[in-house]
């Protein structure tokens, strides 16, 4: 039986480094035994499959359409495209699953597997199991090639109500998005200022991930010289979004969240938004001034999707800038459905994205630092924090690693679900106390030869 690198298989996805821990031979497996368990759970067969501009992407790709196409699965090939095309193609055609081949964020040397089953994400233990399949269904599957992309886009436009007018950049990041936003420009109003659009797995402009800031200064840069209203940047398969304001600024994922919800709350009075424990307080501040109940939540696409369900939630979102749109939508991240939205929060306020953004309550906060540490030690040091704030009587949250709550301020230390670092981020509202907050946290990781570089 095939055998596979211990470490590809995430919480919330497959995941490994090219010829090194993930091969085209796994993906041929992978199909193998995702199609086993599709007709076992479901007894279907209709699977879509879509792949990022990696250049190991079509290899993989190829492996597992076949992989697929060996255990009886009628495969919609849907070519090269963002994720959330991907995930919009299993609702529009009512699949039985899909697959999306795609690194995401990470190096070029990266790639995986974001997985659906039915309409919803495959992850935590379900992923793990997939290993754990030994005997493989049989069959004669087909490939069906599809072009869906401007069905997609005519989706994306179905909510946008923005007029002529705004001056609009666009920076795809070399990532799989490229053609779609494009071809969308072209079909909105206004003007459009587009930079790395080009699909290119090496990603020579700059790293695909719009969550740090140095990635962000090329746009940056192309909105102050045209002086454009606002600019868009998305990671390397389209599900994240980075926003900057015409100042310059950057709007983060936590605060891009409370300004969305203005509009949901609107037309869902009352309901729940979601948000995950890295996010800040003014989320809960803004979302309760507008009438909504705030709830914070485990960090992970799919574990907030999960839980969007069972909140029956219009609107979620991550810091990471994963936005999630049940509203009007499928429930799923979309970076540029996710940036649409936004610009008819400015056609309808009236107001620009800088005055959006300084509306919202003010807090001095850290970015998330990520601090190496032994895949052994994680959750020790996780373990050993609770137990010591239950002994001070601390007030804190164990949803997600420890959050602990004061009055005017907060700080979280969390082990990643993805890589072997711990998370943290400190939040207060005066940088003296902020400057506390991250000397507490740095003492107490210092007595595990683990340092906080502030």
């Amino acid at each position: 039986m095939h055998k596979f690198h211990k470490s590809i298989f995430r919480e919330y996805d497959i995941r490994g480094v090219v010829n090194e821990t993930l091969y085209p031979t796994d993906a041929y497996h992978i199909g193998r035994r995702y199609g086993t368990l599709v007709d076992s759970r479901l007894g279907g067969k209709k699977i879509c499959v879509g792949y990022d501009g990696r250049l190991s992407s079509p290899a993989l790709a190829a492996e597992l359409i076949r992989g697929l196409k060996d255990s009886g699965m009628d495969v919609v090939e849907l070519g090269l495209g963002p994720t959330p095309m991907v995930y919009y193609s299993v609702f529009e055609l009512d699949a039985d699953g899909g697959i999306m081949i795609t690194g995401s964020h990470n190096p070029p040397s990266h790639n995986g597997f974001k997985i659906m089953l039915g309409k919803d994400s495959l992850f935590g233990a379900e992923i793990a199991g997939l290993e754990k399949i030994t005997e493989y269904k049989e069959g004669f599957g087909s490939v069906t090639k599809l072009n869906i992309k401007t069905r997609y886009i005519m989706r994306l436009l179905q909510d946008c109500i923005i007029e002529d007018g705004y001056k609009i950049g666009w920076d795809p990041g070399n990532g799989a998005s490229g053609e779609i936003v494009q071809k969308l420009c072209k079909a909105l109003p206004g003007k459009h200022f587009l930079i790395n659009e080009k699909i290119d797995g090496k990603f020579p402009a700059h790293h695909p991930d719009p969550t740090i800031p140095e990635n962000l200064e090329q746009l940056a840069e192309l909105v102050s010289k045209n002086k454009l209203d606002v600019g868009f940047a998305f990671d390397g398969d389209g599900d994240r979004l980075g926003i900057i304001d015409e100042k310059g600024d950057i709007i983060w994922g936590d605060q891009l969240l409370a300004i969305l919800a203005q509009e949901v709350l609107a037309e869902n009075p009352g309901a729940t938004i979601i948000a995950d424990v890295k996010s800040s307080r003014l989320f809960e501040e803004e979302v309760s001034r507008l009438g909504g109940k705030p709830l914070i939540w485990k960090t992970g696409h799919s574990l907030i999707k999960t839980k969007m369900k069972e909140m029956q939630a219009p609107l979620a979102g991550e810091m990471s800038a994963h936005i999630f749109f049940a509203d009007k939508y499928y429930g799923f991240d979309d970076g540029i459905y996710a940036a649409l939205r936004f610009l008819n929060i400015m056609q309808n306020s009236g107001k620009t994205a800088s005055e959006l953004l300084r509306a919202l309550p003010r807090y001095y906060s850290s970015l998330e630092y990520r601090i190496p540490c032994k895949e052994s030690d994680k959750l020790k040091i996780i373990s050993d924090l609770k137990n010591a704030l239950k002994v001070k009587k601390a007030s804190f949250s164990d949803i997600d690693g420890v959050r602990v709550n004061y009055e005017d301020s907060w700080w979280l230390l969390r082990a990643s679900n993805t890589g072997n670092y711990l998370v943290a981020r400190f939040e207060a509202k005066t940088e003296k106390k902020l400057a506390e907050l991250e000397a507490t946290l740095s003492g107490f990781l210092a007595e595990y030869g683990y340092f906080l570089e502030v």
